[in-house]
C-alpha cells in the first residue's frame, strides 16, 4: 500500500493487538466543575450490546471525568425500548458490536442493534433524548451504521488513516480540521478547545443540518475484510466530505456522533498512553466536558 508507510501500519497494528487496559491512575482535577460532586444529572453508559468500552472497564476514565464534573454515571444493561429509554436523560453508546462479531472482527459486520431498538432510540431522541454515539474503526462503525443512518449520518466501516503519517492524529483549530462551534468553543474562553488527538478511528458523512466538529483532510479510508489486516489491494477511498465528530439537533433532542473512542478515555498499551492521558491530548478532556454540557442544554 504505497500511499501509507508500512512502518506506520505495523506500529498501529502492534498497539491494536497488544493488551489494552484502562489507566486506573487517571483522575483529572477539573477547573470549575459543572455541578457539585454527585449532584448533576444521571448519565447512562450502555453495556448491553457487547460494548468494547463500558463504564466499568475501558471507559472507566470517561466515567471518572463525568463524575469529577459532578454528574452521576450508571451502566445500562437492558435492550433499548420505549419504557427503558423514557427513564434516561442522556445515553452514551460506545463501540457496541453484534455478538457474532465479538471475537470475529471481519466482514460481514452485523448491526449491534435490532430494528426495534433503532426505532426506539430514534423516537426517544426526537422526543427530547440526548445521545452520544461513539463508533470506532471497523468493525464498530459497521455495527453502528444502521443506528447512525436513522439520524442521517453515513458511517464508513473503515480505518481512517492520516496520509501525513502522524500518529496519533491531531486536529487543529488553526488548520480548520477542528472547527469552531458551540462545542469546541464551550461557554467561555477558558473552555475553548484548540486541538484534539484521536487514535485511528472511522469516518462518516453528515446531514446538512449537522454541526461539524472534526474534519478529515488528507486521509485514506481503508476497508479491509478483517480488522487490522491491510493488503496492497485493500479497498480505499479519500476522505473528502468525511468527518470524525459532529453534532445534530434532532427534533426536540440532540445527538453527537464520534468516530473514535480512545480520545474520550485513558488507556495503556504497555508504556504507551492512549487517550486523555497522553501528554499531547491537552484539550481532549475539555472537549468531552463541552460535549456533555452541550447535550444537556
Amino acid at each position: 500500500m504505497k500511499f501509507i508507510l508500512l512502518s506506520s501500519l505495523l506500529f498501529l497494528t502492534s498497539i491494536a493487538t497488544s493488551q489494552v487496559s484502562p489507566d486506573t491512575l487517571f483522575d483529572p482535577v477539573l477547573n470549575a466543575p459543572a455541578y457539585p460532586k454527585g449532584q448533576g444529572p444521571l448519565i447512562h453508559v450502555d453495556a448491553a450490546h457487547h460494548n468494547y468500552h463500558t463504564a466499568s472497564d475501558r471507559f472507566a476514565p470517561f466515567a471518572k471525568v463525568l463524575q469529577n464534573d459532578g454528574y452521576k454515571v450508571s451502566e445500562n444493561t437492558m435492550s433499548f425500548d420505549q419504557a427503558g429509554l423514557s427513564t434516561m436523560e442522556l445515553l452514551v453508546i460506545s463501540n457496541a458490536i453484534n455478538e457474532a462479531n465479538w471475537e470475529n472482527w471481519s466482514n460481514p459486520t452485523l448491526s449491534a442493534f435490532t430494528q426495534n431498538e433503532i426505532a426506539a432510540v430514534k423516537n426517544w431522541v426526537q422526543s427530547g433524548g440526548k445521545l452520544l454515539l461513539i463508533a470506532d474503526h471497523m468493525p464498530f462503525a459497521g455495527a453502528a451504521k444502521e443506528l447512525a443512518a436513522a439520524f442521517g449520518f453515513k458511517l464508513c466501516n473503515c480505518f481512517a488513516m492520516d496520509n501525513r503519517r502522524r500518529n496519533p492524529e491531531i486536529f487543529l483549530r488553526s488548520d480548520s480540521t477542528l472547527l469552531s462551534n458551540e462545542i469546541s468553543n464551550g461557554n467561555s474562553t477558558q473552555q475553548e478547545v484548540d486541538s484534539i488527538l484521536t487514535f485511528t478511528g472511522s469516518a462518516f458523512k453528515i446531514p446538512k443540518e449537522a454541526i461539524p466538529i472534526l474534519k478529515l483532510k488528507n486521509y485514506s479510508l481503508l476497508s479491509p475484510e478483517q480488522a487490522w489486516q491491510f493488503k496492497n489491494d485493500t479497498p480505499h477511498e479519500n476522505s473528502d466530505d468525511h468527518y470524525q465528530a459532529a453534532a445534530l439537533q434532532f427534533g426536540k433532542g440532540k445527538l453527537v456522533l464520534m468516530g473514535e473512542a480512545a480520545m474520550f478515555t485513558a488507556q495503556l498499551a504497555g508504556n504507551q498512553k492512549i487517550g486523555m492521558n497522553s501528554p499531547l491530548a491537552k484539550y481532549n478532556t475539555q472537549l468531552l466536558r463541552n460535549t456533555i454540557s452541550w447535550l444537556m442544554k
